[in-house]
This record gives C-alpha cells, structure tokens and sequence, in this order.
C-alpha cells in the first residue's frame, strides 16, 4: 500500500472507506430508458426564446440567494400552499443531504421503507447515520403495520416516504402516510419526485400537520439537467434548513432557464400526460411477453419482473439493441429478476417493444 493509499485510509471517515460511489451507467450511444427522464425537447420557438434569454443573462455575478422568481413560479406551477415556505436544492438529492444534516446528532436515525430511493440510505451512511427500514409486501404494497410498528418503537428522527415509490410506482393510500405523520415523532418528508404523473400529491395537505415537509423535482417533468429539487412546508423548518444550506447553491443559468420553463409550464405538462398515455399503453404491452409480471405505475416508468428469461439475461440483450433499461436485481430481496423501464416517446416505445420481440422469438 503507497503513502498516499495509507493517508486516505488513515483520515477518511471508516463509512466513506467501505462505501461504493453512486455508479451511473454510460448511455452514450443507447436509447435512454434507465434514468425516469422525459423525452421531449423544447418546441423550435421555446428554444430560440430562451437562447436570447441566457445570451443576456450575466454569469459574472453573484445568484439571488434565495431564488425568489423561481419560488414565486414553483408555487404557480404547483399547489403549494401560499402560507408555506420552499427551500431550494440541486436536485432532491442535495435537500436529502441538507434534511439528515439538521437532525443528524449523534444517535440519529432516518426510516424508509424498502425498497426505495436507495440516496437514503446512501446519505445516511455517508453521515454516520443510522438507516431503519421495514420491507414492503410482496407487491410493493407498502405493509402499513410493519412500517408504523418501526417507526413506534425506534422513533427515527427523520422518515422518508417516496410517492409514488422509487423503484416501484407504487401511490400508497393517503391514509397509510397519515397514520405514519401521526404515529411519528420525527420530521416525516414526503418525497414527490413523480408528482407529476401521480394521480394524487400531498402538497395542499402540508401546512395541516406540524412535522411534514413535500420535496420535489423539476427532473422528471424535462428539467433534470437543470438538477432543481425543492421543499414545502412550515417556515419554522424551513428556516432551520436555510441555516445550512450552502449560499449560491442555485447558479445564475438554473434560476434563469427555471424561471423561463416555469412560464411554459403548459408545454410542459403536455409532455406528461403523453408521457401518462404512453406509461398505460407501454404497461400494456409489456405484458404480453412470456413471464413479465408488470406493476401498476403511478410514475414515469414501470417495474417489470421477469419470470422467465432472467432480469440480468433480459437487460444484457437489450444493450445488445442499443436500448439501456435499469435492472434492480440484487439490489433487494424484493426485486429478484426485477427491471425497471422508463417511459418514453410513442417511437422509442416501440423501438423497446420490436427488440423485446426478437429477444422473446
């Protein structure tokens, strides 16, 4: 081992030592359809119109630190409560981090059931958190005694409940989330990623309850280079959030190119419900093929298992097409021979409904 190896293994925190970084597949090539991102670009007239806007805008100063134009559109975008505060992050991944830094004193502990957004449990370690789960049923259902079991006995300080779920597209009944917000003693974060495509959001129910904060994302509704997640809820967590949060952390180019999508957002919603329509007919036709066992979604992908051909069999031929999915084998019991498949465009649909074809022949 050189010096340098025996310098990192002496000073790193032992967590980060025995962790693996967050490994992100090259898709250069591929036909994308492992990463939940929306399709569409921008129509030729939005192009050109934000071309002139970020020719004009100035890179050599400093960001409004509190992005307040992109706040004031998120909440005419969205159904934020006018009473709630929003704090901003880059990406939902960065307010992740932010939420298990403020309660993260020794001892803390953060819940999710699993499986999950794995970034959970990822931050977690990284700080030297304890990470507590519960499983979810067979189905993905989430196991609502199981879950409220935990969260009564070991009172973590902070719970994450994604819903719809990632990796599942899973929309839990809003009374399980409201029995979970009254059983729990600590910070209970709805994390609505897919909001977009749900049928249902938690948003104008979070200033009813003293201990729940809803996080978002533009990613999944065309935005994801922007990486502009945010937080909702009560000022007094808000304000303790902003006491950490890094100053600047919102760039000039990303509240501008925000400010100008948020004022499209009609253009942008129109994408997601074609995104919705091709998610039903995709679901669709992804069950005709032998042993796919596919799960209802409320997001902008969908879970398939594969009974037949294994998940590992299924992915690797369809690299071989040139078409790049997520398989969740391994990750958790639960997801034994498990894919997870973006949707797309009506012509990249189909694009992974002829190669499944030939690989199903």
């Amino acid at each position: 081992m050189s010096e340098r190896d025996l310098a990192v293994q002496r000073l790193v925190i032992p967590q980060i030592l025995e962790t693996n970084a967050y490994h992100v597949q090259n898709a250069k090539g591929y036909i994308k359809l492992d990463a939940m991102e929306n399709p569409f670009i921008w129509p030729p007239e939005m192009k050109a119109e934000w071309a002139d806007i970020a020719a004009n805008t100035d890179v050599n100063r400093y960001p409004d630190p509190e992005a307040s134009g992109v706040k004031s559109l998120l909440k005419q975008a969205l159904p934020i409560p006018e009473a709630a505060s929003v704090v901003l992050g880059n990406g939902s991944d960065e307010l992740i981090q932010l939420l298990a830094m403020l309660v993260g004193k020794p001892g803390a502990k953060i819940y999710s059931p699993m499986p999950s957004f794995v970034m959970y449990r990822a931050i977690a370690s990284s700080l030297g958190l304890d990470f507590i789960s519960s499983p979810l049923n067979d189905d993905f259902s989430l196991n609502i005694d199981a879950t409220l079991n935990v969260i009564a006995n070991e009172q973590p300080e902070l719970l994450f409940i994604a819903w719809p779920n990632n990796p599942t597209g899973q929309l839990y009944p809003v009374d399980d989330l409201i029995a979970i917000i009254e059983c729990a003693e600590g910070l209970v974060v709805i994390d609505e990623a897919y909001m977009p495509f749900a049928s249902d959001t938690f948003l104008h129910r979070v200033m009813s309850y003293p201990n729940v904060l809803v996080m978002g994302t533009l990613s999944k509704v065309g935005l994801a280079g922007l990486r502009l997640g945010f937080l909702a809820g009560p000022s007094e967590w808000c304000d303790q959030i902003n006491k950490i949060r890094l100053p600047y952390n919102i760039g000039v180019l990303t509240q501008a190119a925000a400010e100008f999508a948020l004022s499209h957002f009609d253009v942008l919603k129109a994408q997601t419900v074609e995104i919705k329509k091709q998610r039903e007919m995709l679901a669709e036709q992804l069950a005709k093929y032998p042993g796919f066992e596919v799960y209802p979604s409320q997001a902008n992908f969908i879970l398939v298992r594969s009974n037949g051909k294994g998940a590992q069999e299924v992915f690797d031929s369809l690299k071989q097409h040139n078409i790049l999915i997520k398989t969740l084998h391994g990750t958790h019991p639960l997801l034994d021979n498990c894919l997870r498949i973006t949707v797309s465009s009506e012509q990249e649909n189909k694009m992974l409904l002829d190669a499944l074809s030939r690989i199903f022949c």
